[in-house]
């Protein structure tokens, strides 16, 4: 079938706007997903408890660990990169609004993402081959972002506390010289 070069601009003019819209709905469905993992995490804030185990005496009822935590990550200056909240089985990197951190911006993804998240992820697949942890506790890592832009980093099954200290400290230096990088 032969077109015109006038009918085959309509089509590649058509593809480009189709290709368009279908990048904007992922932001859009990148955005729905980043606002229902901060409500989960609102929700898992909240402590449920069944109405046969409260007890009317107030002094009997014991202190509650929290369940959830918001820890600032923050420059040599006090500015801050992001926040890093944390949960019993999952941890989000949120960076700030008014600071561009572009996932090809070195050290992220051969430091952060290849050396520290990696070497946790291969510990873990040693770990199932030794039948230490089952398959699906192996930790994982989401990167979204924004174009380039980091928007959120979704960590699971980090398992350990060990593990959360050892990634805030790197991703804290990591996002501290990226920024150094992306000024240079």
């Amino acid at each position: 079938m032969d077109y015109s070069e006038e009918n085959l601009r309509d089509i590649l003019e058509l593809r480009e706007w189709i290709s368009e819209e279908i990048e904007k709905r992922e932001r859009e469905v990148d955005k729905f997903k980043h606002n229902l993992r901060i409500l989960d995490s609102l929700v898992k804030q909240s402590s449920f408890s069944k109405a046969s185990s409260l007890v009317s005496n107030k002094q009997n009822i014991p202190q509650s660990q929290p369940t959830s935590s918001v820890t600032p990550i923050k420059t040599q200056d006090n500015k801050i990169l992001a926040n890093v909240h944390v949960t019993l089985d999952e941890l989000v990197i949120i960076p700030s609004e008014d600071i561009m951190l572009d996932v090809e911006t070195h050290p992220f993804k051969s430091f952060f993402l290849g050396r520290i998240i990696g070497g946790m992820e291969n510990q873990d697949k040693l770990d199932v081959q030794n039948g230490i942890i089952p398959q699906n506790a192996v930790i994982s890592c989401l990167v979204n972002k924004n174009g380039n832009r980091i928007s959120e980093i979704l960590i699971k099954n980090y398992r350990q506390k060990e593990r959360v200290n050892e990634i805030i400290n790197t991703i804290t230096w990591s996002f501290s010289r990226m920024l150094e990088n992306s000024q240079k």
